[in-house]
């Protein structure tokens, strides 16, 4: 499967890199907590596995996180480039 390379795929995958860590989480403590094995966390946070929405809402509630910031932000990149 070929990695996600976009810009606004890029900043979502930093922002859940970013609340696992704030959450102060390994992958695996994180996978854990998911029921999943590590490979599960490492491979999203790399791009070469797509998050659906119900798991980015679960990610959300584990490590504490507005969902709906997220996206906004995100909303607001692409919104960025259409304006360009």
């Amino acid at each position: 499967m070929k990695p996600v390379q976009t810009d606004q795929y890029r900043e979502f995958r930093e922002l859940l890199v970013t609340a696992r860590k704030a959450a102060g989480l390994t992958q695996t403590e994180l996978a854990d907590r998911l029921g999943k094995p590590q490979s599960y966390v490492s491979k999203y946070e790399r791009g070469e596995r797509r998050l659906d929405v119900v798991e980015f809402l679960t990610l959300a509630d584990l490590l504490h996180f507005d969902p709906h910031a997220c996206i906004t932000r995100l909303s607001n990149m692409s919104l960025k480039r259409t304006a360009s």
